[in-house]
């Protein structure tokens, strides 16, 4: 079969694959995730290794005009990955509300510090007892388990009633504020650990000042945002605006690490956030969406599966069921910790501990940054896989026993609170492309 053929083929197996996943898992009350990844190891290695099927694996040598060898299909997935990790990083940052952070208050803050130390100390300690190296592979299975993913708490809350409550309100503002630190803690362990390899010192020192300067720079430019889209919907070419998001959104990330020295997802996750301030806000809401979740999206998330191999974890049964437990209670006790502190009492605390367990999107993209930049081996990449997988199971159950039943309210206020008004912005006297 020739390449183009292959390409077209494995695309529409993944994507369809992905999608019937994500709405199996909705009606057994999961989340859509959760699905697709896991397809993606029934797809990969662990089980149908579908790109060694006889279709995939025996095409005829696809060479470039040097005579360069074929691009493996697994390639190709990984750079269509690599794009759905940018644009998903992008839409978390046009998606988190700063003036929120802001108003959740020391609370929120104090839960999400202690749910990203306490996950960062005891995986780089998981990883010592087991002999892992501690520099860079324990601290960055350090930095895996910080990640949050409160969407699947969201929608266990949403269903209790309890979104509104003091916990649930600070469950929120607190992820929010997770996702920020951890994007933070992956850029500098990543960037340390690019300048370590290096040299001494003074490439440390370098290499922190490139990360400041490109913060700086990057921030100080989104001032000019609104200024590039009027420009672009003045054009009148189709799509124009999302046209200019994207272009931006790329730039950032490539600079982020090119000039930065820091990951490529920071650029867009900080492209994202300074989008988020401009009155086009809803126009690029609208257009983003589309265009990740419909296929970049479920080909990173089935590609997680597909590099990851479960049979090949066997052997290492106690150091994946040690990296599931202390992700559970590192994130519980650290959160609990921080919220106690700030003032909730014990049950209150409990709660919100437990309604940060969840890894997700954030754990497996930075799973997947440090697999693909050498700071992790497979098998820790398939045990995080795995990981994952067991906090999303583990997260409604762990909710619905913390909040009593006393406290369900109905849900559908909740979800009239979510939506709220039609922003009033410059969509509604632009035109939609």
């Amino acid at each position: 079969m020739a390449h183009p053929l292959q390409v077209l083929l494995l695309l529409t197996i993944i994507v369809a694959s992905a999608k019937l996943a994500g709405a199996a898992a909705n009606r057994v009350r999961q989340p859509a995730v959760f699905g697709e990844i896991l397809i993606g190891l029934l797809l990969g290695p662990t089980l149908l290794n579908v790109l060694g099927w006889p279709m995939f694996a025996a095409a005829p040598p696809h060479l470039g005009p040097d005579g360069a060898a074929p691009v493996p299909l697994l390639g190709l997935v990984r750079d269509l990955a690599d794009l759905g990790v940018i644009l998903l990083m992008f839409i978390a940052g046009i998606e988190t509300d700063l003036a929120e952070m802001r108003r959740v208050g020391h609370v929120a803050f104090w839960s999400a510090a202690g749910g990203v130390i306490l996950p960062m100390a005891g995986g780089a300690a998981t990883a010592w007892a087991f002999g892992l190296p501690l520099v860079w592979q324990g601290v960055f299975i350090g930095a895996i388990l910080t990640a949050t993913s409160v969407s699947i708490s969201a929608q266990t809350l949403m269903e209790l009633g309890a979104l509104r409550s003091r916990e649930g309100t600070a469950i929120l503002g607190a992820a929010v504020i997770d996702d920020v630190m951890g994007i933070m803690v992956l850029s500098v362990v990543a960037a340390l650990a690019r300048a370590g390899g290096d040299a001494g010192g003074w490439s440390i020192v370098i290499t922190c000042v490139r990360l400041m300067l490109f913060f700086v720079v990057a921030w100080w430019a989104g001032r000019f945002f609104v200024a590039i889209l009027r420009t672009a919907r003045a054009l009148r070419a189709s799509q124009a605006i999302l046209a200019a998001v994207v272009v931006v959104t790329f730039l950032y990330a490539w600079s982020a690490e090119y000039l930065g020295g820091v990951a490529a997802i920071t650029g867009s996750y900080l492209a994202g956030l300074l989008f988020a301030q401009t009155p086009f806000k809803s126009i690029i809401d609208e257009g983003i969406h589309p265009l990740t979740y419909s296929i970049f999206v479920p080909v990173f998330f089935v590609s997680i599966g597909l590099q990851a191999n479960a049979q090949a974890l066997g052997p290492q049964l106690a150091f994946v069921l040690t990296l599931v437990l202390v992700a559970i209670v590192a994130k519980a006790v650290g959160c609990g910790i921080g919220a106690a502190v700030a003032g909730f009492n014990v049950p209150q605390s409990m709660r919100v501990g437990v309604g940060m367990v969840s890894r997700g999107e954030v754990g497996l993209i930075v799973a997947g940054y440090g697999l693909s930049n050498g700071l992790i081996d497979r098998d820790v990449f398939s045990a995080s896989v795995v990981m994952v997988l067991a906090t999303t199971m583990v997260t409604p159950p762990l909710l619905k026993l913390a909040f009593p039943s006393a406290r369900v309210r109905e849900a559908p206020a909740v979800e009239e609170t979510i939506g709220g008004p039609p922003e009033e912005t410059e969509q509604n006297s632009g035109d939609r492309r």
